[in-house]
């Protein structure tokens, strides 16, 4: 069943990690006795657990795939999707996340309902729902289309195969068991990462960092040089401003009420930023090192056709990597994507349990009811995901980088635009909310359908002008035209003299008042999270450091084991005497 690429050591490596995986459902599942444990970890998580997987819930295969591609064929110019969640995490820090914390409500939709209301809150439930489906199946089918060139077989087989293990590891762990599964793989994730950079630096054909510098193809550093690149500084700009709207609104207040209080929802998103930041000078060496290595991909992934491109990442790991470290590699993007999916499908199960389940069913359901409603719902997302990321692999007019980026400005920017601004202007009316989205939505079909770039002068462009063009008007446009609709419906409310809800003076007398975790009956587990955290990186990355010894590699594959082992274990061992110093601390 398994293609000649991958060895008895690295299926050892991939069994090890899935039971590892698995057992962390096992270990959290005393964690989780109600639903505000199942959904956001009681508020009661640190800000290192909540950063990380901050940071891992906007990272999954599609890194390794779709924006490998684009950076093994246009060089740096990706890098600016990356930079601009750096931006919007840093904008979480200095504006939003502990704003979104002091919301003190157990999922973000319930926010919504607290500031729109509850006719809002059905429509925002049925939009995001749909919407994280089809975005899951898009990174699920990115890691069918790496994980089918290591598996050598069909891609459909492999998302099916994945898509069912991550449900059932989903189902199984409820948020403490997805946040402490995010900080595991972001150690791996960012360990093996660096080893696939060291390795494609040290290659001959590239000779360091110097020789990558001199040897890309013209345009690869200089994007805005390229040939078919007359859109590239608005590409650029649109990048930033769109990543920094999407991760700035309402609904992904979920990453932050999970944490203690609004400080540690700011050190939270601080992390994210900066590991967001970082990150894309690691990963982007790599397939653009493949460019100088293998310029011609389908010579070596003939399967994938004119999307040979999309396994640059791919490409390095089996040219280079030493024995036994492709499956580690492989977990690391297997990492990636089951982030972003048991995420996605715990988040969304919160959402239609407390938004839509019980207000309108069960309304005096109890905990333990809730919590077996949670899991059922999830099992039903994990589904249709799978058939989700089926279905992507019919789409053949774009790669995975313009379906991933186009579905972002599309159809996420008019649904964030009203979540943007309604946390800080208290005078907008709730109907500002829906208004906005379908205006956005129109918006979007107007871009998609009727604009034209003639219109303003640009006649034959390039297939790849062409999708740049749609991207900058679809995504900046839509923030344009949705805020200026949303600040009208402000001054319409204003000149009516429309009251503002009690529901809604509540929130705002929340948002100005900082969390106390203690007094706010938040159970105190700091210590016991940095003791369970620790001793699950003392046994990852000892087990890393231990096939550096068993597996025969020549010295330089064992220190790549030994580098990756012993980083995950330093940390466990930081994490673990945090605990030893907490518990002398309270003795």
């Amino acid at each position: 069943m398994f293609g000649s690429y991958l060895t008895q050591w690295d299926l050892l490596v991939i069994v090890f990690y899935f039971v590892f995986q698995f057992s962390l459902g096992f270990i959290f599942k005393a964690f989780s006795k109600d639903a505000s444990d199942y959904f956001r970890g009681g508020g009661s998580m640190l800000w290192w657990l909540v950063g990380a997987s901050a940071f891992m819930t906007q990272f999954s295969a599609w890194t390794f795939t779709g924006a490998a591609g684009k950076a093994y064929v246009d060089g740096t110019l990706v890098m600016a999707i990356f930079f601009g969640n750096a931006l919007g995490y840093f904008c979480n820090y200095l504006y939003t996340s502990y704003r979104y914390r002091r919301m003190r409500v157990v999922t973000a939709i319930e926010g919504v309902r607290d500031r729109f209301g509850p006719v809002n809150e059905q429509v925002f439930t049925w939009l995001q729902v749909p919407m994280s489906v089809v975005y899951a199946g898009i990174w699920l089918n990115g890691l069918g289309i790496v994980a089918s060139s290591f598996f050598n077989v069909d891609p459909s087989f492999t998302v099916l195969i994945v898509g069912v293990v991550v449900v059932l590891m989903s189902v199984m762990g409820g948020s403490w068991a997805i946040v402490a599964s995010d900080f595991m793989q972001t150690l791996l994730l960012m360990s093996i990462t660096l080893v696939a950079c060291f390795l494609a630096l040290s290659h001959p054909a590239v000779d360091g960092l110097s020789g990558l510098l001199t040897k890309l193809p013209e345009g690869h550093l200089k994007p805005w040089d390229a040939e078919d690149a007359t859109f590239v500084y608005f590409w650029i700009f649109a990048a930033f401003v769109i990543q920094s709207f999407k991760l700035n609104n309402m609904f992904d207040a979920y990453r932050y009420l999970c944490v203690k209080d609004d400080k540690q929802a700011r050190k939270a998103s601080l992390m994210a930023s900066i590991l967001m930041f970082v990150g894309p000078f690691i990963w982007f060496i790599p397939p653009m090192a493949a460019r100088i290595i293998q310029p011609d991909l389908a010579l070596v992934f003939p399967e994938l056709g004119d999307k040979a491109y999309e396994g640059a990442f791919v490409f390095i790991g089996l040219e280079l990597m030493p024995l036994g470290m492709v499956g580690l590699l492989l977990c690391a993007l297997f990492a990636a994507t089951i982030s972003s999916m048991d995420t996605g499908l715990n988040r969304n199960a919160g959402i239609i349990v407390k938004n839509f389940y019980q207000p309108v069913f069960r309304k005096n359901a109890s905990p333990g009811h809730l919590l077996l409603a949670g899991k059922v719902i999830s099992a039903l997302f994990g589904a249709l995901i799978i058939v989700a990321a089926l279905g992507m692999q019919s789409i053949k007019e774009y790669d995975l980088f313009d379906i991933m980026i186009l579905f972002g400005a599309l159809i996420t920017i008019p649904y964030a635009m009203p979540l943007v601004w309604g946390i800080f202007i208290k005078g907008a009316p709730r109907w500002s909310a829906w208004s906005s989205v379908l205006v956005g939505i129109g918006f979007s079909i107007f871009a998609k359908y009727i604009l034209d770039p003639a219109w303003f002068g640009y006649e034959n462009l390039s297939t790849r002008e062409a999708k740049d063009f749609l991207y900058i008007w679809s995504g900046v446009g839509n923030i344009v035209v949705c805020s200026l609709w949303f600040f009208f419906t402000v001054w319409v409310a204003k000149r009516m003299k429309a009251a503002i809800p009690q529901q809604v003076e509540d929130l705002f007398d929340r948002l100005a008042r900082p969390v106390d975790s203690t007094s706010e009956g938040g159970v105190e587990s700091d210590g016991i999270q940095a003791k369970v955290l620790g001793m699950l990186c003392l046994v990852y990355g000892g087990f890393i450091s231990l096939l550096g010894i068993i597996i025969p590699n020549p010295m330089t594959g064992r220190m790549c084991f030994f580098f990756c082992g012993f980083l995950i274990m330093a940390i466990g061992g930081l994490l673990y005497r945090a605990y030893l110093v907490k518990k002398r601390a309270l003795l």
